[in-house]
């Protein structure tokens, strides 16, 4: 996995967490840190922005075929 992609998997998990919160408690954690007024809001918006492009970035990680995954389940252990 490459820095692009673990970015992009943080951000994606933010996201989730933040929906979590919005979900269960009606609780917008981006919205509170970074302000919903005129000027804030702005940066807000910024960072739903960054949520989203990295989920069409942590698509990829999904189809992504695992090599090492791959090597492994030949790998038979001796006893």
């Amino acid at each position: 996995m490459n820095a692009l992609e673990r970015i992009a998997l943080v951000l994606v998990i933010i996201g989730a967490i933040n929906w979590g919160l919005i979900g269960l408690l009606e609780f917008d954690l981006v919205a509170t840190i970074f302000g919903g007024g005129s000027q804030a809001g702005v940066f807000a918006r910024i960072i739903y922005a960054l949520v989203g492009i990295s989920g069409l970035v942590s698509l990829s990680i999904l189809f992504k075929p695992n090599h090492e995954v791959e090597e492994n389940h030949h790998y038979q252990p001796q006893s």
